[in-house]
């Protein structure tokens, strides 16, 4: 009989610094930037009110959406299938697709060759990693849902190509499951 999968799979919260790097980049480095180019002619500054109010509006909307988007974190094991939901992005992937041997709860602060590299159709900012990335060292490609980099779990492919890596609260509990079933 196969050991039960952790329920619910719990993925590390991120630290403040996540959302609070967001706000500053996509909210207040735009809004200051925008209210620098008013103060510049303040004699034309009802026309240029009106002017602005789209801009001011879409930096608002978009960090908002962000911010709700980095609450967009899963990861469920079903039916054989690893299904991880981070941010914009979904990711299934079959257990059998798994090299479990390899396998392993890793710290990306001392195997920095498994930390994700280029973003290829990503979101990430300081404290909160998700979508696909290139891996260092020419390893070939990972999913990745990071919200700290002390406890990590490593799933590589059995091709090498692709990677899996997953912050949780305990990743060792979801690697047995795996490994047992």
């Amino acid at each position: 009989m196969a050991t039960p999968v952790p329920q619910p799979i719990a993925v590390s919260p991120p630290t403040l610094w996540a959302p609070l790097s967001m706000a500053l980049l996509v909210g207040v480095l735009p809004l200051a930037m925008i209210g620098h180019t008013l103060l510049q002619d303040p004699s034309h500054w009802e026309t240029t009110r009106w002017g602005l109010a789209f801009p001011v509006g879409f930096v608002v909307a978009l960090l908002i959406g962000l911010l709700l988007l980095m609450r967009r974190r899963a990861v469920e094991w079903r039916d054989g299938t690893l299904c991880i939901r981070a941010a914009l992005y979904t990711k299934r992937i079959a257990t059998a697709e798994l090299d479990l041997q390899r396998a392993r709860v890793v710290n990306l602060d001392e195997r920095t060759e498994l930390r994700p590299g280029w973003k290829t159709n990503g979101y990430a900012t300081f404290g909160f990693t998700a979508g696909h990335f290139r891996m260092r060292k020419g390893l070939g490609n990972a999913f990745c849902l990071l919200t700290q980099r002390q406890r990590v779990l490593w799933l590589p492919s059995r091709d090498g190509k692709q990677h899996i890596l997953l912050s949780l609260e305990r990743p060792q509990a979801l690697l047995d499951a795996l490994r047992s079933a």
